[in-house]
């Protein structure tokens, strides 16, 4: 019979003695492996640079943490996007002909860039507002 090894995880988490200690990790999960999956887990905290116990309390409490989008917001965002692109192009192409100069492609990308990291954040901003309002009504 092969030995089997057992990883343990600790997580964030305070017990009623260590309220004077913000963060001290106090719990810990366990799981259970094949010989296999251990080296492929072993492995990746290796290519990470990371302890075996960091990398994996970092990526539970990453999944932990996700938020996954419904398709509303997505589709919101989507669409706060192309709006945000559309006029931040009208405008950018605007100046550049104002000024005599044509619209870079690099500019364009840019535009791109801005609207692609901002409009989750916009969509869920925009779905609050409108949830809160709705809310408020009789």
């Amino acid at each position: 019979m092969n030995a089997s090894r057992t990883t343990t995880v600790q997580a964030n988490s305070r017990s009623q003695g260590d309220e004077g200690k913000p963060g001290f990790r106090t719990k810990t999960i366990s799981t259970r492996l094949t010989q296999d999956e251990l080296a492929e887990v072993e492995a990746a905290a290796e290519r990470a640079g990371k302890p075996l116990s960091e990398w994996l309390r970092e990526m539970a409490l990453t999944a932990a943490r996700e938020r996954p989008s419904d398709p509303i917001e997505l589709l919101l965002a989507e669409v706060w996007a192309l709006r945000f692109a559309l006029m931040s192009l009208f405008h950018a192409g605007a100046q550049a002909t104002g000024e005599g100069r044509p619209l870079l492609p690099e500019s364009v990308l840019k535009i791109r860039d801005r609207a692609d990291a901002r409009k989750l954040e916009q969509a869920r901003q925009m779905l609050a507002t409108f949830l809160g309002k709705r809310t408020e009504e009789p």
